[in-house]
Formats: structure tokens, C-alpha cells, sequence
């Protein structure tokens, strides 16, 4: 009876967990898909950013909201014939807000790319949330951190080191012991 009693109570874990799906998604159409769009268009205006905000609903419960850069010419191009260049277009980056099949919102960074110039780089994904998670001070922190990757991205070079070292023997400086050793030597 024991086992029993430990099965129903996983059974009511997944039925809570069902119901916080269908909760999710309402708020998502009652509120939540209008407050991301209008919490980005204040962000973008009060710090001048151009941005393209709209929300994307092609597939029921599982809508997104983006907040593109836009897309420009990136200053080259390719030849398709002679004399005939076509101009490659650069997808500045952007940002992400998705439902997920649960209702929770993933939100995403997509790195910009130079379409037919290598390989873009994956997105990165910033976290989970569920709806009343979402509050105004996240929505800056995902715009900050948009802008953030995307400056790296615009001043790529390899100047910097991939790596950053840690370790004991690098925070601390270790005494010149060879100099000692000659002085006494």
C-alpha cells in the first residue's frame, strides 16, 4: 500500500504539472505574448535602439515574440555572373522569446550571420522561465545581454585569448627561486 500511496502522489504531480501547461499558455494569450512586445518597445525607445518587435503565431500554443536588429548589406558580395555581383545580406541578431510545448518561455540570443559566409553561430539560450516569472528587470538584463554578444560578434578578432586561465599558480605570484639559487650559489 505504501508503493501506492507514493504512485498517487506522482500522479498528482503530473496532473498539476498538465493543468500549469494549459495555465501557461492562457496567460500567454490573455497577457503575457502583449506585455514581452510592450515591455521591448519601451526598452528599445528609451535607449534608442531600432528594433523590429512582433509576434509570431504560425503554430498554436507555441508563439514567439522577436525583437530583430534587422537586416543590412554587409558590404560584400558575391559574383553570379559576369559582371552581375549580388550583395550578401547580414541578419544583425536578435532576440527570442518562444512558449514552449509546456507553456514555460525559453528566451534566446541569435548571433548575427552573413548569409552564404560560413556557419552561424548557434543561439544561446538565456533561461527558462515560467509567465509570472517574467518581470521588467529581466527584459533589460535580456537586452543588455543581446547587445553585449552581439558587439563581441560585430568586434570579432583573436586578440583575445579564448581561454581564461585559473588556477592557484596564476592568481598568486610564486617567488623567483632560481635568482636565490645563483646569488648563494
Amino acid at each position: 500500500m505504501a508503493n501506492l500511496i507514493n504512485l498517487k502522489r506522482k500522479v498528482a504531480d503530473y496532473k498539476a504539472v498538465l493543468a500549469n501547461t494549459k495555465e501557461y499558455r492562457q496567460i500567454w494569450d490573455d497577457s503575457l505574448g502583449a506585455q514581452i512586445i510592450s515591455e521591448l518597445k519601451a526598452i528599445t525607445e528609451a535607449i534608442g535602439l531600432t528594433a523590429i518587435i512582433e509576434e509570431k503565431e504560425e503554430i498554436n500554443n507555441l508563439a514567439a515574440v522577436t525583437m530583430s536588429l534587422g537586416n543590412v548589406k554587409s558590404g560584400m558580395s558575391q559574383e553570379v555572373a559576369d559582371g552581375v555581383n549580388r550583395e550578401l545580406i547580414k541578419h544583425n541578431g536578435s532576440l527570442l522569446y518562444q512558449q514552449l510545448f509546456n507553456g514555460k518561455v525559453i528566451v534566446i540570443i541569435q548571433y548575427p550571420f552573413i548569409e552564404n559566409y560560413g556557419q552561424p553561430q548557434p543561439p544561446k539560450t538565456i533561461a527558462i522561465y515560467r509567465p509570472e516569472e517574467l518581470r521588467t528587470p529581466f527584459f533589460h538584463r535580456h537586452v543588455e545581454e543581446l547587445i553585449t554578444e552581439v558587439t563581441k560578434w560585430e568586434d570579432y578578432d583573436d586578440d583575445e585569448p579564448s581561454q581564461k586561465k585559473i588556477g592557484f599558480k596564476l592568481n598568486f605570484e610564486q617567488p623567483d627561486l632560481t635568482a636565490s639559487a645563483d646569488v648563494n650559489g
